[in-house]
């Protein structure tokens, strides 16, 4: 278990992941075991412009929580602004959390997201400005560092420290990594090592096994599941048993991942109609058929539905 004040989860964490982690799949990995929940990126300059785009994005319900709500900006001003609206509009978050690991372009272009890790001043700045706005906890996500092949997530990690921040995630890849190759958990181990405040790991956490490696070789205090989820909510239950009790439990079966696309389907069409919805799922019914014979076929297929019907076909025809 993981304490920031009077905050107290679960360290087996559910990470951002933009246009994946919205409402219906945070709800479903919460109740497949998952501790801390992390929502997608929401701009904080869109907050203060009221854009009506954020307004799913900032969408909490209780059974998920906690949450923390992940912000991007690079903007003292704008970031103490935005956090004092979120406090004011009454959003259900119970932590604050700054992406300072985003390598797409159009983010770091802008001075957002992972471009952070090149400006440690900054970072303590931006950090000291949120919780100048917020009562709520606030925390950063980094990567290793920025460049390939240099590193300085402990730098980093520790000038979000110094700004006020009471918990790091760390991904083991630099920008320029993106998400290819082997997650560096020694970079993680370093900033553990570094700081006072709790430090989640992050990066290549696919299965039970991954999980209890990363706490052994890093000691650091939660592990974070991004990728790993994606189709596989399950994953945090199953991690939670081979941690405590060292039971391997069995992956889903094809019957149950398609009973789960189906109700994450519906899941999808209740929360942003129908056109958006099904079109959403198209990847992640992907994912939850991935590895199974014809999977291929079957995502080619499954990119051109356009109703809940129509999933529901063609994945009954699959199943039988």
């Amino acid at each position: 278990m993981i304490e920031i004040g009077n905050l107290k989860f679960d360290g087996i964490v559910l990470g951002p992941m933009a246009g994946v982690t919205d409402l219906p799949f945070r709800l479903l990995c919460k109740e497949c075991g998952a501790g801390l929940i992390y929502t997608e990126m929401v701009s904080a300059k869109a907050i203060t412009y009221h854009n009506k785009n954020t307004e799913d994005l900032l969408r909490i319900a209780d059974e998920e929580r906690p949450v923390a709500l992940q912000l991007f900006g690079s903007e003292p001003l704008v970031m103490t602004e935005a956090v004092g609206m979120l406090e004011e509009m009454n959003i259900k978050a119970d932590i604050i959390d700054i992406n300072m690991g985003c390598p797409v372009p159009k983010v770091v272009n802008n001075g957002e997201g992972a471009a952070l890790m090149k400006n440690p001043d900054l970072i303590e700045k931006l950090v000291k400005a949120a919780t100048d706005g917020t009562k709520k906890p606030v925390s950063v996500k980094i990567r290793k560092g920025f460049e390939e092949n240099e590193e300085n997530a402990t730098e980093c990690a520790l000038a979000a420290e110094a700004g006020g921040a009471k918990l790091v995630a760390v991904h083991g890849r630099t920008r320029e990594d993106y998400y290819f190759g082997k997650a560096d958990w020694g970079c993680i181990k370093r900033v553990k090592e570094a700081v006072k405040i709790p430090v989640i790991g992050n990066g290549d956490i696919y299965t039970p096994e991954d999980a209890k490696h990363m706490l052994e070789e890093t000691n650091v205090d939660g592990i974070m599941v991004a990728r790993g989820a994606q189709g596989n909510p399950w994953i945090f239950n199953r991690i939670r048993t081979y941690l405590e009790t060292g039971k391997l439990l069995p992956e889903a079966t094809l019957n149950e991942r398609i009973e789960m696309a189906l109700r994450h389907a519906r899941m999808e069409i209740d929360f942003k109609g129908e056109y958006t919805g099904i079109r959403e799922m198209r990847k992640h019914v992907a994912w939850y058929m991935a590895g199974f014979p014809g999977a291929s076929k079957l995502r080619d297929k499954v990119n051109f539905i356009e109703s809940y019907e129509e999933l529901e076909k063609i994945l009954n025809l699959y199943l039988h």
